[in-house]
């Protein structure tokens, strides 16, 4: 009797002849996948430097300057703004005990599911001049005009950087948070040992070893700030992002747009780079001791009562006012504002952001199978540019597919026009093609990295165990991998849903012709001061986001017990 061949240790490579075809299927797959993502990088890279008319130097000593000096100051603003908030309540909800602090362990996140613009909308109204606030001060202290008092102006870089920084800040407390709960109890007790305050243990212990996650929270609010176009255009601060609107829109110029679109890429990639400098030579390893009970500091009174002041005033201002707004605005014109077009507006919404979601999902667990079946170096290539989707603003990518989508539609329109006489039109650059395919490469980063770092938790025997009862690499993922990974599935769909709901750049660049969802919607109306028509709309956007923000509250929850 022959004996069975044992299974190679250095599986997937030595498989059956059928499983290594499957096997380079995977790989096609993922190098088809990355070329297609990164095709929207390279048409900005390659119309920024051979466009049909050159305004470069026009932009250089006009406008340019003003773009870049003000989105440097924008930046600023809100670094200083989420850094401040996210790691002082990341910090005091982690170690101290105060009133209410199992709720805010949660509620601090609630203003991640408000868009920037939308808050922006909702400030407006409440603090303009004809608002009811300065309304109220006007009648309490019998000032007849705008001469009589000084209230600080929203519509202002100020009020720009407060706004983003209000909804932005959860990135920082996100990633904070996870990294004071993964450290060690014993570093904080060793420095305490030493002589160190518990404010001195703080910035000299914890804050460095917190620094990586630190960092990638930041850059992740400095390129969504980057992104941001309704906020900045509603309160006519001048942005890179504006600049490149106003150049496409209202100039027509589609190579100035793309020069200030690689403008833009360039702040991207120095904000990853900047990133990944910042923890070039910090390796950590996981604590033996860094699952033990966490013991929270017992305050006194009136420390208790800051805490509870520090953490209420974010969720107050960036979550509870502007949604209580737009209740009562959507109550009050639940008449006007549930019609026909706004019904086909959510349809538009719901089924774009589901489409979108669930071929990011496909290709995220393409890409992430692939990785998993060749874990090579050439593939971890592959997921970093596959990912770079993610750090380019919502303008960018529009600018990026637009090209290449309308050049094959001239390309194909002229074809058939000389073979045939027949005139094709706008086949995908003007169909909701564009704009599933620009949602699709924008979070394809979120689907992919969730996925994959779900694989990596299953260990190899698993798929050496399935592939020795016969089944290819594919059926290995559809039987074994799938079913263990619904939860992962689930989680990344509905951020990228959520993602997608509240995408405004790319939507109002690339949407077809009178074709609307609820974030175009609630710019139309915002736009044109109707805040009241919009607030239903705007409620569903704020409602879509809340789901999600639960989900990865429990996830980080879940990691660290209390003592």
């Amino acid at each position: 009797m022959s004996e069975q061949p044992a299974i190679s240790a250095d599986f997937p490579y030595h498989q059956p002849m059928l499983a290594r075809r499957t096997s380079k299927r995977w790989l096609l797959s993922a190098i088809l996948t990355t070329a297609i993502v990164a095709l929207p990088i390279l048409s900005v890279l390659y119309l920024a430097f051979f466009p049909d008319e050159n305004i470069w130097p026009h932009l250089v000593d006009t406008t340019l300057p003003r773009y870049l000096t003000t989105t440097l100051k924008l930046m600023a603003g809100v670094t200083v703004l989420t850094v401040t908030i996210g790691i002082i309540s990341a910090w005091v909800i982690t170690m101290c005990n105060f009133p209410g602090r199992r709720f805010f362990e949660w509620a601090m996140l609630l203003p991640f599911a408000v868009p920037a613009y939308v808050i922006a909308y909702v400030y407006t109204s409440l603090l303009d001049y004809a608002g009811p606030v300065q309304g109220a001060l006007r009648d309490l202290f019998g000032w007849s005009s705008a001469q009589d008092y000084w209230f600080p102006e929203i519509r202002s870089l100020e009020g720009a950087t407060l706004m983003l920084g209000l909804v932005l800040y959860p990135y920082v407390y996100l990633l904070a948070r996870a990294a004071f709960l993964e450290q060690s109890p014993s570093l904080f007790a060793v420095s305490r040992s030493l002589g160190h305050s518990a404010m001195s243990t703080f910035f000299r212990v914890v804050l460095p070893i917190a620094r990586p996650a630190l960092a990638v929270g930041l850059s992740l609010v400095l390129m969504e700030t980057l992104n941001d176009f309704g906020t900045v255009d509603f309160f006519a601060v001048q942005t890179l992002t504006a600049g490149l609107f106003d150049t496409w829109m209202n100039l027509g110029n589609l190579g100035g747009a793309a020069q200030i679109a690689t403008t833009m890429l360039t702040f991207v990639v120095i904000l990853v780079t900047l990133e990944r400098y910042s923890r070039r030579k910090q390796t950590q390893f996981a604590a033996r001791d860094n699952r033990n009970p966490i013991t929270r500091f017992n305050l006194s009174r009136p420390l208790q009562m800051l805490c509870l002041l520090a953490c209420s005033m974010p969720v107050l201002l960036g979550f509870v006012i502007p949604a209580l707004t737009l209740a009562n605005y959507a109550w009050e014109y639940f008449d006007v504002s549930w019609n026909p077009t706004f019904i086909r507006n959510t349809v538009n919404s719901l089924l774009l952001s589901g489409t979108a979601a669930l071929t990011t999902l496909i290709i995220g667990v393409t890409l992430a199978y692939s990785r998993r079946l060749h874990d090579t170096r050439g593939m971890q290539v592959l997921m970093r540019l596959s990912s770079l989707g993610y750090a380019m603003p919502g303008a960018v990518l529009a600018v990026g597919v637009i090209i290449p989508l309308a050049g094959f539609d001239n390309w194909l329109d002229a074809l058939m026009r000389s073979t045939l006489g027949v005139s094709t039109g706008l086949l995908l650059s003007g169909t909701t093609f564009a704009l599933v395919f620009a949602y699709t490469v924008r979070f394809l980063a979120v689907s992919a990295g969730s996925v994959e770092s779900a694989l990596q938790k299953v260990t190899p025997s698993m798929d050496m165990a399935s592939r020795s009862l016969g089944h290819t690499p594919t059926g290995t993922l559809v039987k074994i991998h799938l079913p263990m990974l619904r939860g992962t599935l689930l989680t990344a769909a509905l951020v990228v849903f959520v993602d997608c709901m509240k995408e405004l750049p790319a939507t109002l660049i690339l949407r077809p012709f009178n074709f609307e969802t609820l974030a175009t919607y609630v710019y139309q109306f915002a736009s044109d001061e109707q805040l009241a028509h919009s607030a239903l709309p705007a409620l569903i956007i704020v409602v879509a986001g809340i789901v999600p923000i639960i989900l990865m509250s429990r996830s980080i929850g879940n990691t660290r017990s209390v003592a």
